[in-house]
């Protein structure tokens, strides 16, 4: 009974379009307000957590270190404890979170909005200010989704709109975790909707510019990474930076697949329950704090580092592995937390290493390798996440450079074709899918097998449902179109209704069957 009046309010929705396209505006712009001051208390409190923390480091040198060392070790205990528990209070808190909200989209995890806000708020802060090699973006874009859930729950909204409105609220929680609305925007629908729809666009655009607002109230304007006004690249560079890209693409697919598999070492028999697994990395990050604090945390310093000082390249790569594998223990302790800034820091090292062997053999110029390292950051993502606009976009907003969009293009679109040379999937499917594995069986995560959504995809040219009737269509069992919307044309589908490229398909389905229709949809003739 309840879910047909939903249905009977997602019809009068389709039938009434234009507002229903006003109305999610409106609600953007509301989704973009209180994400922006979720994720604006997350980033403050990491701020002064890491302030903190370097204080108490600089502290524990002074006369009497077991004293302080104790304490710092008490301290470990206690968080690890605590991020258990939060773990196992909300299981969808843990880890990146970007996978959970693309479950979430797809209509096959059920969530409640308060208490991953609560797990993943309180996780993330003691888990990357006690200097675990996680990001703020993963949770940020958690936060953003799940607050504009409850946003739509509490107006009442139905299960399309809602989609919607978490669309903007991850999109959202990027754009305020790095002042980077545009690319909260296209994140939004290049990696979680997949689809460029104006319905997509509208509220996502808003909720991101709002947000972005409260931010830049907060803590102010500056852009995340501090780079120098950086000289146009010279036109025989670009040879050379297909090299860059190449070589990040590698080391992109190498990451994922070290990411996908971190889990694996806490399998050993040395680790004998959760807290174990969680507490290893923390004391990790204790010793790691007074002979490498470089790479602890995000790392977004140690990018700005690489553009005040020349780094011998000898320590550059034990920033770079030293980075890695303890970025590879910090997610794989499954506490909440992402890689995405860990992730671009990867990619500046690997940068700024290629660089100083460029320079070194005579084929770069010095006042050259700032730009190698910011064009290695969009590389490594466009490899990592495959998502090669959001990335060029998001590293221009990220370092200011707005002059350099050919260049980044080029490592970016090599460093893709790379990485689906060597095989390696996008990483945030790779989890979404190692995460469905592991839980399908979990009642706690996942929608019932009965519950029934209505979704949007779009007809892309060349798929095998292109220029089909649909009654010719091999749908799923189950499966019923219930509106077709060509430009600005509403279209009743029937069986002899001639699917176009561009068209958008609003399709009733069982939401343990959504990602089967996108699948079927995707396919290529």
């Amino acid at each position: 009974m309840v879910q047909d009046k939903e249905r009977i309010r997602t019809y009068k929705n389709l039938n009434n379009w234009q507002s229903f396209r006003l109305k999610l505006v409106l609600e953007g712009l509301l989704v973009g307000l209180f994400s922006g001051l979720l994720v604006g208390f997350f980033r403050y409190a990491l701020t002064v957590l890491e302030r903190q923390r370097l204080y108490i480091y600089r502290t524990v040198l002074e006369p009497g270190p077991l004293w302080y060392v104790a304490i710092v070790l008490a301290v470990v205990l206690l968080i690890a404890a605590i991020l258990e528990a939060l773990v196992k209070y909300e299981p969808m808190s843990a880890g990146s979170g970007i996978p959970q909200v693309k479950g979430n989209i797809l209509g096959i995890y059920k969530t409640t909005w308060w208490r991953i806000i609560i797990a993943k708020l309180t996780g993330g802060i003691l888990g990357i200010g006690a200097g675990l090699s996680l990001g703020r973006e993963g949770p940020s874009i958690q936060l953003g989704a799940m607050m504009a859930q409850g946003i739509s729950r509490l107006l009442g909204r139905t299960k399309m709109e809602e989609k919607y409105l978490i669309t903007s609220g991850a999109g959202a929680g990027l754009a305020a975790a790095f002042n980077a609305p545009l690319a909260g925007v296209i994140f939004t629908m290049e990696e979680l909707h997949k689809n460029f729809s104006a319905v997509v666009l509208m509220p996502s655009l808003a909720a991101a510019l709002v947000s972005t607002v409260v931010s830049h109230i907060i803590f102010g304007r500056n852009t995340i990474f501090s780079f120098p006004e950086l000289s146009r690249v010279p036109i025989r560079l670009l040879p050379t930076l297909v090299i860059v890209g190449i070589c990040l693409g590698v080391l992109g697919a190498f990451f994922n697949y070290c990411l996908v598999n971190a889990s694996k070492f806490y399998q050993l028999p040395f680790f004998k329950n959760n807290f174990m697994r969680i507490a290893f990395p923390l004391f990790l990050a204790v010793i790691l704090g007074f002979y490498l604090p470089q790479v602890l945390s995000g790392g977004n310093l140690l990018v700005d580092s690489l553009v005040t000082n020349n780094f011998p390249l000898k320590l550059l790569l034990l920033f770079l592995v030293g980075k890695f594998i303890f970025t590879m223990l910090s997610y794989g302790a499954n506490v909440p937390g992402g890689f995405f800034l860990p992730m671009l820091v990867l990619g500046a090292l690997a940068g700024n290493i290629l660089a100083n062997i460029f320079v070194s053999i005579g084929i770069l110029d010095s006042a050259l390798r700032m730009h190698v390292i910011i064009f290695a950051m969009a590389g490594f993502f466009a490899a990592s996440v495959r998502a090669p606009i959001t990335g060029i976009i998001l590293i221009m907003e990220m370092t200011g450079s707005f002059w350099h969009l050919v260049p980044l293009s080029l490592v970016a679109l090599f460093a893709y074709i790379t990485a689906e040379l060597c095989h390696s999937k996008p990483i945030y499917d790779s989890l979404l899918d190692k995460a469905l594995a592991k839980d399908k069986e979990d009642s706690r995560k996942m929608v019932k097998k009965t519950t029934r959504n209505i979704m949007e995809r779009v007809v892309e040219s060349g798929t095998v449902i292109e220029g089909k009737f649909i009654k010719d269509i091999e749908w799923p069992q189950g499966v019923l179109v219930v509106d077709v919307k060509r430009g600005d044309k509403d279209i009743i589908p029937r069986g002899d209704t001639r699917l176009m490229a561009g068209d958008y398909l609003y399709i009733l389905v069982a939401a343990v069957q959504e990602e089967a229709v996108i699948k079927m949809m995707e396919k290529l003739k």
